[in-house]
């Protein structure tokens, strides 16, 4: 979780400007990072409101690759996720199975109880908008999927 934090609070000293209570923010003004060693390598990340490292509400904004995967995880906060655009496809269980999950196009929308263990994949390039409380945190079911841990 210290990891997660100090990456996310490096990621919003340059993303600074776009997090400011009652900014609006367009989307050609976003300014995109690498995720944090903790999210699968491939996937750029924009804070757009709060501090995802942080006790309080955050806005974050994830775009993927097509076939972009995220193992089995939970999180001990409800996980919101608005689909921007894109396929993006999320199951519920302790393994990633593809068969188990339903996809979600742009509009879509889902929710990810806290503590409730589930899997997601791209299968096209994609932007999810992800909020919730935090401080976001990610803990994967079989720790060896944690990519920050390769």
């Amino acid at each position: 979780m210290l990891k997660l934090a100090s990456a996310l609070a490096l990621l919003l000293v340059g993303t600074a400007p776009l997090f400011a209570d009652g900014m609006p923010v367009n989307a050609d003004s976003i300014k995109w990072g690498p995720a944090p060693a903790v999210i699968p390598a491939g996937a750029d990340i924009a804070v757009i409101a709060g501090d995802p490292s942080k006790d309080g509400p955050y806005v974050l904004r994830l775009k993927t690759p097509a076939g972009y995967k995220i193992a089995a995880h939970s999180h001990p906060t409800a996980e919101y996720i608005t689909v921007l655009s894109g396929n993006f496809h999320i199951g519920m269980g302790d393994k990633f199975d593809e068969a188990k999950g339903i996809e979600l196009t742009a509009g879509g929308f889902g929710v990810a109880p806290a503590g409730m263990n589930h899997f997601a994949w791209m299968t096209s390039e994609t932007i999810i908008q992800v909020h919730g409380n935090g401080p976001f945190t990610i803990n994967y079911v079989n720790p060896a999927d944690d990519p920050s841990k390769k």
